[in-house]
């Protein structure tokens, strides 16, 4: 069975001013996600975005950075300065943990930023845009609201490249198994459920450690996943002044080239207050 290893998101999401933490919505899945995922992640991200990311002047803005595996292939892969975008206070600690590990040169080129895109106000910093295991986790408001602040960031030109979300709500209740690893003495395992709710999916990740003497510790943790088409994503974002480009080799990865405002075609763009990847988003890894 194919796994889907997406960072999802909770349902009530607010924007806290900058300085301001936010309820950390990851508190569980932060210490299981690179140990189950991790590993196959880094290798989809490279698969995904790696040739497009290494051919970037400008910079790259990982947006929904999670742990960093993004962030941290963007900084091998090119020469440019990369910012990363994310929130989630949980899930910075591995971010900055991995970088911290980084040779000083690559960490002079990273910055992170620990609010939502909007609050991070950044403008024509990169020319490639990357929003990885994210855009499922918004509410159709959120997700309409984050290309403008995507565009704003991308000089024009630039390219954002991004994972569609489901396209569709599963017919019914859906388990993913989590390939079990060892860390020491101690096996981590996990699962995710999915099952439609109304217009969502409510995901159901289940954890569990093992050790000689049977299960150590059980956690769950609930979010929520909004579908949307690869027809309805590429109608938002032709509204913001992106254009849909080829379809990649892999149809879970859309790209879009930000229009320049002189030549852009679209006739209107959401402006609405931005209420994702925030307590958050993911993601994701």
């Amino acid at each position: 069975m194919v796994l889907l290893d997406m960072r999802p998101s909770p349902s009530d999401v607010s924007v806290a001013p900058p300085g301001r933490e936010e309820p950390d919505a990851y508190a569980i899945s932060a210490e299981f996600y690179d140990v189950l995922q991790g590993e196959r992640d880094a290798a989809r991200v490279r698969r995904f975005y790696g040739r497009d990311v290494g051919s970037a002047r400008v910079g790259v803005l990982d947006v929904g950075a999670g742990t960093g595996r993004v962030t941290v292939m963007s900084l091998m892969e090119s020469q440019v300065p990369v910012h990363a975008v994310e929130p989630a206070h949980s899930m910075r600690c591995p971010l900055m943990t991995r970088l911290a590990a980084l040779p000083a040169e690559l960490r002079m080129r990273v910055t992170v930023h620990p609010h939502t895109l909007d609050e991070a106000a950044l403008h024509a910093v990169a020319d490639v845009a990357v929003c990885h295991n994210t855009i499922a986790c918004l509410p159709p408001a959120s997700r309409r609201a984050l290309w403008p602040a995507v565009a704003k960031a991308l000089v024009p030109g630039g390219v954002l490249l991004l994972q569609l979300p489901p396209a569709r709500l599963p017919r019914h209740e859906t388990t993913y198994v989590l390939p079990p690893q060892w860390v020491g003495r101690h096996e981590y395992g996990g699962r995710r459920v999915e099952t439609a709710d109304a217009d969502r999916i409510r995901t159901r990740f289940d954890y569990w450690v093992r050790g000689e003497e049977g299960v150590l510790r059980e956690h769950s943790e609930t979010f929520w996943l909004w579908p949307a088409s690869r027809a309805q994503v590429i109608a938002e974002l032709e509204q913001c002044g992106f254009a849909a480009l080829p379809e990649r080799a892999d149809p879970a990865v859309l790209a879009a080239r930000h229009v320049p405002v002189a030549s852009a075609s679209h006739t209107a763009c959401w402006e609405v207050p931005f209420e994702g990847l925030g307590g958050r988003l993911s993601q994701r890894g």
